[in-house]
């Protein structure tokens, strides 16, 4: 059985090997640590942007810890810098490093509760303490969705929240907003076909499993891992 959060996130740095930062390609690793190493110790003419899509360049290639040292180091030259430290927590959390990768969204949200990136650190929050069992998933991904209500993700964590809680009718509510927003994967549609089963409906369960399945093995056709 497919885990609730199992690749659900990885679309969130999904940068194809054409995208460039400052001219540089991602799929040439050793180009981005030149960009990273080659910081400019200046504070002044550090280009702190640059930094942050580097750290995004090395996420999207599954170099977890050199991103975080490039979110490391836009920090060290804009310590209030909100999407840096919220990347820096989607780094550690793709490590296993909950703790930390709390650490940092909480870092965020210090900054600012009402910030252009404090919705996603409340999202992506939630996720780090459900796999750590730390907090209260439920009441930060609701914090989520009063921040920005026309985010997926943040419905589709609180599905899995509710399911998990046995409030299946509201579960279902919360994941059909999901797929409203866009949120149609295989994982979303097993996670309503969840629901409808508690529910005694398994006839349109069963068809969701079927869906998801057959979105699943297309997926797979077009190299796409993303489930």
């Amino acid at each position: 059985m497919e885990e609730p959060f199992d690749d659900v996130y990885d679309d969130k740095f999904d940068l194809e090997d054409s995208v460039e930062v400052h001219g540089v390609d991602l799929a040439d690793s050793h180009a981005l640590d030149e960009l990273v190493e080659g910081v400019e110790p200046d504070p002044e003419e550090v280009d702190v942007d640059g930094l942050i899509e580097a750290g995004v360049g090395y996420v999207s290639i599954n170099r977890f810890e050199q991103a975080v040292e490039a979110f490391d180091r836009a920090i060290r030259f804009d310590e209030e810098n909100q999407e840096a430290w919220v990347n820096k927590g989607f780094a550690h959390a793709e490590m296993g490093e909950y703790d930390r990768a709390i650490g940092a969204y909480e870092e965020a949200l210090r900054l600012d509760e009402d910030g252009e990136f404090a919705a996603e650190a409340l999202v992506n929050k939630s996720y780090a303490e459900y796999e750590s069992r730390r907090g209260d998933p439920l009441e930060t991904v609701e914090r989520a969705i009063e921040a920005d209500e026309r985010m997926p993700d943040a419905w589709y964590n609180r599905a899995v929240f509710l399911n998990e809680r046995g409030q299946y009718e509201d579960a279902l509510r919360c994941v059909d907003n999901a797929l409203s927003l866009g949120m149609r994967t295989p994982l979303a549609l097993d996670e309503k076909a969840n629901a409808l089963e508690e529910l005694g409906r398994y006839e349109e369960a069963e068809e969701l499993r079927e869906k998801a399945a057959e979105e699943r093995r297309q997926r797979e056709g077009e190299g796409d891992l993303r489930l």
